[in-house]
């Protein structure tokens, strides 16, 4: 199948006359045509620098992409300038932020800011038929054409949201990217904004890039599964591979032993011990081998080699033999 989007060894680090913040530390993953990616992990593992720095959107006065490249349809966008970038978002590749609030301007109306997509992409369109794709998009994703005059203050958190993913594939981009697209709702609207996006996906035949906390969201809606921990990537594999294979990386094994089984009593939840590790001063060897229960002696020294095994990535010294 066709690649859309390959990331190769990509570093990222925040830097300030303080302190040097090592985001993203040699990430490597592709997406295919149609194919959805799951990206999990604990806040502060670099999911959402990673989407940043695909969107070219990292803040230009304390970010550097130290190493590596980002292959858009086998273009780097690492190397293109500012004008080609801003052709791309949007156009090629839309992305839903997690908050709807901070994402929408609160003194345009939600129809406004729909179009300005449109208005920026395609100049030849006339103003009718923005307005008809405007009122398209809309009653895509649920909302009355006629609330377009609205302002984003006279909508509810889900409503928001429905107009920023609105926004984020008017154009028909070929990579959607959603960031934590459900954090700010509660469960039953997640549920629903959720259900939308995977049935547009599908429906407009998009690649898709789930960033999120819940694995069960994860295993519903990807095929693929990227477990990041500290700006690496510590798994890698099928939703089979990562949801109902034995061999796991430690980490992954924490993150399901976390989930709480409703079959079952018990007095307290099973957390994995420890914090994730300061991004100013990341441990020497595997990142996570503070909070390691199968920690031995090389884990504390030296970087994990990945290990393939059959499609399956795991960066882990405990299967180094496999």
């Amino acid at each position: 199948m066709e690649t859309v989007l390959e990331v190769e060894n990509l570093y990222v680090e925040y830097r300030t006359e303080e302190e040097l913040v090592r985001a993203v530390n040699g990430i490597s993953f592709e997406v295919l045509k149609g194919e959805n990616l799951g990206l999990v992990g604990e806040t502060g593992a670099g999911k959402t620098t990673t989407a940043l720095t695909i969107m070219g959107l990292l803040p230009p006065e304390v970010s550097v992409v130290r190493q590596g490249r980002v292959l858009f349809k086998h273009v780097d966008l690492i190397t293109q300038s500012e004008s080609y970038l801003r052709s791309v978002r949007g156009n090629g590749i839309g992305m839903v932020f997690s908050d709807p609030m901070t994402s929408l301007n609160p003194v345009l109306t939600v129809g406004e800011q729909i179009a300005e997509v449109l208005h920026l992409h395609y100049q030849e369109m006339s103003s009718e038929d923005v307005e008809d794709r405007v009122n398209e998009i809309l009653s895509l994703v649920g909302i009355p054409p006629q609330r377009k005059n609205e302002y984003p203050h006279q909508f509810s958190g889900g409503m928001r949201q429905r107009v920023v993913i609105a926004m984020a594939i008017v154009c028909n981009p070929e990579l959607l990217i959603a960031d934590e697209p459900t954090t700010a709702l509660d469960v039953t609207i997640q549920a629903q904004i959720l259900d939308m996006i995977e049935e547009l996906r599908r429906k407009m035949s998009m690649s898709m890039i789930l960033i999120s906390h819940d694995l069960g969201v994860i295993a519903e809606t990807c095929e693929k599964v990227a477990v990041m921990y500290a700006g690496e990537i510590v798994e890698y594999g099928s939703v089979e591979h990562i949801y109902e294979s034995d061999v796991h990386h430690p980490y992954t094994s924490g993150l399901f032993g976390s989930i709480p089984d409703i079959t079952k009593e018990t007095r307290r939840l099973n957390p994995i011990p420890g914090m994730m590790p300061d991004p100013t001063n990341l441990p020497s060897g595997c990142k996570f081998h503070p909070r390691c229960p199968e920690c031995i002696e090389i884990c504390r020294k030296v970087a994990p080699e990945t290990v393939d095994i059959d499609g399956h990535q795991i960066s882990c010294h405990l299967f180094a033999e496999v």
